[in-house]
């Protein structure tokens, strides 16, 4: 059985697309085109199930069609509509070629600012742009090494130091 502490939400299934069984979905991030991945992580009635993909195809940065093995139809495809797609927590912990780990790595890491707490877990990271943004519940924050003062890689937390005042913006 997956466990919700194995996976991380990176997408919804929107709605059939054609007659085949493909689905739309709408991601924050790739991470199961970068890692080569089989399957995705579909969260059913609470329950998380995986799913193998066929095939997918990127429709924009944030849209992919996706379509899953025993899913032929556009009918059998829309009790997957609304579903949570997540992605397996294990997949994503290799290093790079180099032995420099990734700012998304650290997506489902706890936040812990040394003068405010825990913040929260990392739902995503935004490296769209110069600026990554760790997306920790409704805050941004910056993913910039000099704020990293500690990283447990076995308990998947995070410590940072973050500049005064940025936790109020």
């Amino acid at each position: 059985m997956i466990k919700e502490s194995e996976v991380y939400k990176i997408g919804t299934i929107t709605r059939t697309h054609g007659v085949r069984g493909e689905l739309s979905l709408s991601f924050t991030d790739d991470v199961w085109d970068r890692v080569d991945a089989d399957y995705l992580v579909l969260r059913i009635d609470g329950i998380l199930v995986p799913f193998f993909m066929e095939e997918y195809r990127f429709r924009s940065d944030t849209m992919a069609l996706v379509k899953f093995q025993d899913y032929d139809s556009a009918e059998a495809a829309k009790e997957l509509c609304g579903c949570d797609v997540c992605f397996p927590l294990a997949l994503t912990q290799e290093p790079e070629e180099d032995g420099e780990y990734t700012w998304r790595y650290f997506t489902g890491f706890l936040v812990v600012d040394k003068q405010a707490g825990e913040l929260g877990k990392i739902a995503y990271v935004d490296d769209s742009t110069q600026n990554v943004l760790f997306h920790v519940g409704e805050r941004l924050i910056p993913a910039v090494e000099s704020f990293v003062t500690c990283v447990d890689h076995q308990k998947r937390i995070i410590t940072m130091q973050l500049p005064e005042g940025l936790l109020d913006l």
